[in-house]
């Protein structure tokens, strides 16, 4: 079973504690600005084991030192929890680092 898309009045509540995170459409997303192209690359083999552990996995862009990392449930054509849980450890991931 999909889980059960957010409201737009939900999602707005949830990405007033994810500031990083911009809207768009059925996705949301953040750019990071890593320290280095390796510091950048070992955020996303966290982000990856994170994501594998979830179940849910984020479209990954990478520009030398700049990731970019967009989500959305595409099974349930939107946004759901799955993906502001996710945001929310991408967001702990890029402050470990």
């Amino acid at each position: 079973m999909s889980p059960v898309l957010l409201s737009d009045d939900e999602i707005a509540k949830a990405l007033t504690d994810l500031p990083e995170w911009t809207r768009t459409g059925d996705s949301i997303s953040r750019t990071v600005q890593a320290g280095s192209f390796l510091a950048g690359i070992e955020l996303v083999r966290r982000v990856a084991a994170a994501a594998e552990a979830a179940d849910h996995h984020p479209d990954i862009d990478i520009r030398w030192r700049r990731v970019t990392f967009t989500l959305s449930t595409h099974s349930a054509g939107g946004l759901t929890p799955l993906d502001m849980a996710l945001a929310r450890e991408i967001d702990r991931l890029r402050e470990q680092g």
